[in-house]
């Protein structure tokens, strides 16, 4: 019951305020954040490259609400790109980006989101790397799924992300999983109201599995974006039983969490792939983070009486 009202909690300034102030949030965050800047995160990509891990990177930061700061993460992005290349570090790191980032809320954001995105997928391909369009809340998924598509066309290699607990989200799976299509499934971390989403954890995680089996049938790549053992294990199975060899799916995982299991998996055979968030606008991503388990919100809670 807790992760809705958390989920509220990231949209209000009066709670990122008091959040931000306490004295054991930063023990948190940099629990979940590689860092602030492109200088603090370069070392970790470096670091899972040794461990034979590959990360997806994340300038944090959704709300946009001038065309200028709109560029302004494109532009992160694109230093992002001009470090990983002079580090040749593009065939290890690709990019997840959130289209509210790039100015889709604003007016005519469709359009904004899209020309601003575009030159991050075009340098992120010239450096040997791709970019994946993170899902938002269900209101704007038309929109990123629209920008997909017309991304595809020139970048064939762009990936984008489905979220189980959507009831339409079957449907999404079975129209994504064509060739050479990169699809991550997620079970999703916004507030969405019953009329469109599953509540129920069970109904969610049913889901999961049914889209996952979907993905693997189809001829795409499958991105299983879980920290769930049994998921996992699910998931193992289901790559099996489609006849997929480890390389032709991969796992991803949230940077500071399960990171033993990260390595385990890398240890046999599988892909996997280090979720990396940075940046000093931390806070809705950090919120979300709390909301998805309960265990993450006893954390936050113990540090902030121990600091207190």
């Amino acid at each position: 019951m807790l992760g809705p009202v958390i989920l509220a909690a990231s949209r209000s300034d009066k709670m990122r305020r008091f959040i931000s102030a306490a004295p054991g949030t930063k023990q948190v965050v940099d629990r979940f954040i590689a860092g602030e800047s492109v200088d603090q995160v370069v070392p970790i990509v470096e670091d899972a490259a040794d461990k034979g891990l590959e990360v997806t990177l994340d300038v944090v930061g959704e709300d946009i609400t001038t065309p200028a700061q709109a560029e302004a993460a494109r532009d992160a992005y694109l230093e992002l790109v001009e470090r990983l290349k002079v580090l040749d570090l593009g065939p290890r790191a690709e990019m997840s980006v959130k289209l509210s980032m790039f100015g889709q809320a604003l007016e005519n954001g469709h359009e904004l989101a899209l020309a601003n995105v575009r030159p991050v997928v075009e340098a992120a391909a010239a450096i040997g790397t791709t970019v994946t369009l993170d899902a938002e809340d269900h209101t704007t998924l038309d929109s990123m799924f629209a920008i997909h598509e017309e991304l595809r066309k020139d970048f064939p290699q762009t990936g984008c992300v489905i979220q189980s607990y959507l009831f339409r989200t079957e449907d999404d799976a079975r129209r994504l999983a064509a060739a050479g299509s990169r699809v991550r499934i997620v079970k999703g971390a916004y507030k969405e109201p019953a009329s469109v989403a599953y509540q129920d954890k069970a109904e969610i995680d049913k889901a999961y599995v049914r889209v996952t089996s979907i993905l693997m049938e189809g001829e795409g790549y499958p991105m299983i974006g879980s920290h769930d053992p049994r998921l996992i294990a699910i998931a193992q199975e289901l790559g099996r039983q489609s006849g997929r060899k480890l390389d032709e799916y991969e796992f991803q995982m949230l940077y500071g969490i399960r990171s033993d299991e990260h390595i385990r998996l890398a240890a046999e055979g599988h892909r996997m792939r280090v979720y990396t968030a940075y940046g000093t606008d931390w806070y809705g991503y950090f919120m979300r983070r709390l909301a998805e388990k309960p265990a993450n919100l006893l954390f936050f809670g113990r540090s902030i009486l121990t600091k207190g």
